[in-house]
């Protein structure tokens, strides 16, 4: 079974293998950054690559939001492109080794980049991460892929069986703001941490 480390991230940067990353933030995570009211509130995004969520959080006023990626190239990208954030939010480590209390983590291309073997334990350290009643929100792909991954795919019902173990759900349901190139083939997701 692969697991795919810091290595291989740092490879698919270095070669411009990076399909995942649209040169923007995300049209149904900006929508719903919009919607929060309370910009005090300490935001992780893992897996954050070049950190185009990032940055709009940043520039529309949330100032606790934490940038965490396996890769050192894209994290350099971003301070070089943003050298007014503060170094200690941008976190140069493996996921499943940060330690941290959030109050959201947005998910953004990161579950999808996980072997599925490593998915239950993505939803236990999320769950560590999470304050009590935080919120996991974000988007999951809702197809598979006709080859190896990553990313790699999945559907309503399993995603339904694995996360209701740990979270409250409170969305689960197609995304109708996605990026035209994903259209129909995204779930947006909003989980509480119970």
């Amino acid at each position: 079974m692969m697991f795919f480390d810091e290595s291989y991230w740092t490879k698919r940067y270095s070669h411009g293998t990076t399909g995942w990353d649209i040169g923007y933030p995300s049209t149904p995570l900006v929508q719903y950054l919009d919607q929060i009211e309370d910009r005090e509130i300490r935001v992780l995004i893992p897996g954050g690559g070049n950190g185009h969520e990032v940055a709009y959080s940043f520039k529309k006023g949330f100032l606790d939001v934490h940038l965490l990626d396996i890769s050192e190239i894209p994290l350099t990208n971003f301070s070089n492109a943003y050298p007014d954030f503060p170094k200690n939010y941008i976190h140069h480590q493996d996921f499943f080794e940060h330690e941290g209390a959030y109050d959201l983590i947005l998910e953004q291309t990161f579950f999808c980049a996980l072997h599925p073997s490593q998915r239950d334990a993505y939803c236990q350290k999320m769950k560590k991460l999470l304050k009590p009643n935080g919120i996991l929100a974000g988007v999951l792909f809702s197809k598979e892929f006709d080859r190896e991954g990553p990313p790699f795919g999945g559907n309503m019902k399993e995603y339904q069986k694995l996360f209701s173990q740990y979270f409250i759900i409170h969305k689960l349901e197609p995304c109708y703001n996605s990026i035209p190139p994903r259209s129909g083939s995204e779930l947006f997701i909003e989980f509480e941490n119970q």
